[in-house]
Parts: structure tokens; C-alpha cells; sequence
């Protein structure tokens, strides 16, 4: 069965208050935790004694750190690295949602999720293994690089545990018992929640709208700039990222604002079956698309500069 997400396009949006429905009918909140080591400490009131003296400071007046591992180590990047592909690969495949941590998936990708985020960890768990195969020699090279500052109890014993990832999808409802409890607090709580949901449509049009932006911003500079008088170079994922953005748009789309509903077929209609390399071999080309995009972008900024004064009219919370 087809989720409401995918129901057909529509000529009228709906209104904040029934996208925000659909949001509480057919997304799951999801939230992702990770557990991750310190690299940076602050050091104590003797050494910032010293080094304040070094520079005839006080030391109340100074702040300073110390790095315990060189994070630029071709093992701690892999580490950081799959960090960073969990983070984009939650935040592709799901919507804002006000509360730190947490974001809002479709109740048909909780699986899929799921599943990627296995794979995902078993890459973490491989890297922080090569990881703890370089620690005593990056040990070590703090120890070299520190001189006195180096202290052996910054550093635990193994890193096994002090890199995780967890994820749970805690709800965002009010607790059934308290309508039993008490009526008047089930209420109230009701309509904090409503409250968020409509916070959540306003976050994600405004999200979708600024990505766009970017996206068209970035590759209209690269079509109209030039370089010495010679058109200007751009990598295949200028183009590559604006297709990635239409199918998760579609994909995530709460049909809460038609205009920009409307902006983002424009824009796929103006580089449908537009290849890269057509666009570097043909200058007519690149300045037809340079133009049509522009038109989007003026549009585009005009949205972003209203956005503030729509994200004043909230519900009281």
C-alpha cells in the first residue's frame, strides 16, 4: 500500500495544519546517539598558569587546550568518516523536528533504516578495530608532540566502547496514562505536540528551500562565471546533488507550501535530461539553463527572506 506521502500531486497544497496531520499520522520520530572519544582537553589551572606567564597574561583571563590524538591520522579519519556518512544518510532519509536529536522518518522506511544502519555500525566497529591497531603509535606521537603537557591518564587503556552509535524511535505523542490522570495535563500536552508538528512543517519547508537555494545558487555561478575569460569548470556532482535533491524531496515532500512545491518542478524541468557534459561543450546551452535558474534563485530568496517573520506565527506553546 502507498504511504499518504505518495499520494499523487495535487494543484492546491495543504493547509500548515493538515500537513502537519499527515506528519503526526505517517512519520515515526527517530533518534541517532553516538558515543565518541574526546580529543581535545582543557588544561588545568597549573599549566594555564605557565602558559599565561609565557605570554605575561593571567591566567583567569586565558583559555587553552591540549589535542591527546592527531585526528589528521588516515585510521581516526576512517572513524570520522563513517560518523559522517550515518549523520547524512539519517538526515537524507528523514524531517526535522524540534527537539535536539530527533528527526521525523516515514513509518514505511523505519526497516530500511533499520537495516542500513546495521551495515553502517559493523563499518564503525571495523574502523575503530584499525583504529586501536594505530592507537599506541598515535599514543606515542601525542607524547612526542606534547612534551610535558602529555598525560597518560587522558588516555583509556583500550578504545573498545568509546565509539558507538545507537538509535531508538522514542515517541512524541502524549502518554496515554495521563489522560487517565489527568485530563487537564493530557490536554495541555496535546496541544504542545500539536505545537511541534507544526514547528516540524515550518522546519522542513524551510530546510528543503535554503538546500534548493544552494543547490541552484551554486550551479547557476558555475554555468554564467567564467575564469580568465574561459567558462568556468564544474565537477559532474553539481548536477549529480540537484537530482539527489528532487527525488527526496518527492520522497519527503508535506505538500505544506505550494510555492515552493512549484519552484522545485521548475527547476527539475529546466535540467531534465540535461547531461554535464552537454552543458561544458555547448555555451549556447549553459547560458539558456544559467538564465531559467536564475529566475528560481530570485524567487527562491524571496521565500528565504520571508521565512523569519513566517517562523514568528507559532502556536503558544
Amino acid at each position: 500500500m502507498n504511504s499518504i506521502l505518495d499520494s499523487p500531486p495535487h494543484t492546491d497544497s495543504d493547509s500548515p495544519t493538515q500537513a502537519a496531520q499527515r506528519l503526526r499520522v505517517s512519520m515515526a520520530a527517530v533518534r541517532v546517539c553516538f558515543t565518541w572519544l574526546g580529543v581535545r582537553k582543557t588544561l588545568s589551572p597549573e599549566q594555564r598558569s605557565q602558559a599565561a606567564e609565557s605570554f605575561g597574561a593571567e591566567r583567569d583571563f586565558l583559555s587553552a587546550g591540549k589535542k591527546l590524538l592527531d585526528t589528521s591520522h588516515p585510521a581516526f579519519k576512517a572513524v570520522t568518516s563513517v560518523r559522517s556518512r550515518i549523520i547524512a544518510f539519517w538526515k537524507g532519509i528523514s524531517l526535522p523536528y524540534p527537539e535536539p536529536g530527533i528527526r521525523l522518518i516515514r513509518q514505511d522506511d523505519v526497516t530500511p533504516f533499520a537495516a542500513q544502519m546495521t551495515t553502517l555500525k559493523e563499518e564503525l566497529v571495523l574502523a575503530v578495530g584499525q583504529l586501536e591497531a594505530s592507537y599506541a603509535e598515535l599514543k606515542a606521537a601525542a607524547r612526542r608532540r606534547l612534551g610535558t603537557l602529555f598525560n597518560a591518564a587522558d588516555y583509556p587503556a583500550s578504545l573498545q566502547g568509546w565509539f558507538d552509535v545507537t538509535y531508538d524511535f522514542p515517541s512524541v505523542e502524549p502518554p496515554d496514562y495521563l489522560r487517565q490522570l489527568s485530563p487537564q495535563l493530557y490536554e495541555q500536552e496535546a496541544q504542545r505536540v500539536a505545537a511541534r508538528f507544526d514547528e516540524a512543517v515550518q522546519l522542513a519547508e524551510q530546510a528543503f528551500t535554503e538546500e534548493l537555494s544552494k543547490l541552484v545558487s551554486h550551479l547557476t555561478e558555475r554555468l554564467s562565471g567564467s575564469d580568465d575569460g574561459k567558462p568556468k569548470i564544474f565537477r559532474d556532482s553539481v548536477i549529480e546533488n540537484l537530482r539527489e535533491f528532487f527525488g527526496r524531496f518527492r520522497h519527503l515532500n508535506i505538500r505544506s507550501c505550494q510555492q515552493l512545491d512549484e519552484l522545485v518542478g521548475q527547476a527539475q524541468r529546466v535540467v531534465q535530461g540535461v547531461e554535464p557534459q552537454q552543458l561544458r561543450d555547448n555555451g549556447d546551452l549553459r547560458q539558456q539553463i544559467a538564465t531559467q535558474l536564475s529566475g528560481v534563485q530570485a524567487v527562491l530568496d524571496g521565500l528565504l527572506v520571508d521565512r523569519p517573520r513566517r517562523n514568528i506565527l507559532r502556536r503558544p506553546r
